[in-house]
């Protein structure tokens, strides 16, 4: 069964990353995210760094990027009459105090203050940053098709797609369970899907191929066999699996 799609709601939420989805840009600072929390975490300049991997089946916890509407905390250790509160704008960027635009969309907090540091050299010596995350979009996934509830849900813990589908209500009676179709963003044009056989999993009691969701997956469990599906989708081929109505 083909449904329809409003690209407007749902290739909206596919961007968002809420969490790790990794999505770099050429410029020397990029991001992309949202609003929401109050739970604060503190990017000390010069630890982890470095991105997961998009792909399906790669590492599970990337490091969060910024995204629009994240508000983060600014304080100079040294310099505190630069301390700011700042929050990423629709285009990416945000505003320093005496240092003009930086883009933060795609940076992780620690990319984000090597970032701001060098913002503020011309201004002054050996700037010493501290980068806060103060508000944001807490880590979710989409279900969708054939299951009690579709919709949008919080990743609060480790979920897997055969435990996704219980979260949003179950299978209907309608419901084909050996082609559960996992969708994954890539990179801003791109999405990965994987048909997976959660009939078999679950009558083998084999759960070890059950693949572990990431942070703005969709899961979708279709009406109908899948006669054939690209490993690799664009954005506006989703329009034959989502649902705005379901949102």
């Amino acid at each position: 069964m083909m449904l329809q799609f409003c690209l407007s709601v749902a290739a909206q939420e596919l961007e968002r990353s809420a969490l790790g989805l990794n999505e770099k840009t050429s410029q020397a600072g990029t991001t992309g995210a949202s609003t929401g929390s109050s739970r604060t975490t503190i990017a000390a300049s010069g630890g982890a760094g470095g991105s997961g991997n998009s792909m399906l089946g790669g590492e599970r916890r990337p490091l969060y990027r910024l995204c629009t509407t994240d508000v983060v905390d600014v304080s100079f250790t040294l310099s505190p009459e630069f301390n700011q509160s700042l929050t990423v704008q629709p285009d990416g960027y945000v505003a320093l105090k005496d240092a003009g635009m930086v883009y933060a969309q795609g940076l992780t907090l620690d990319e984000f203050s090597n970032a701001v540091r060098e913002a503020y050299r011309g201004y002054l010596h050996d700037p010493q940053v501290a980068v806060a995350l103060k508000e944001f979009e807490h880590p979710y996934f989409i279900a969708g098709g054939e299951i009690g509830k579709p919709g949008k849900y919080e990743l609060r813990s480790d979920t897997t797609v055969a435990e996704a589908v219980q979260i949003a209500g179950g299978f209907t009676q309608q419901a084909k369970h050996s082609q559960v179709v996992l969708f994954r963003r890539v990179n801003a044009e791109t999405i990965e899907a994987r048909v997976i056989n959660l009939k078999k999993m679950l009558k083998e009691n084999n759960l070890g191929e059950d693949p572990h969701l990431h942070p703005g997956d969709f899961v979708f469990v279709p009406q109908n066999a899948i006669s054939k599906i690209a490993r690799f989708l664009t954005k506006p081929s989703m329009s034959m699996y989502m649902n705005a109505s379901q949102f």
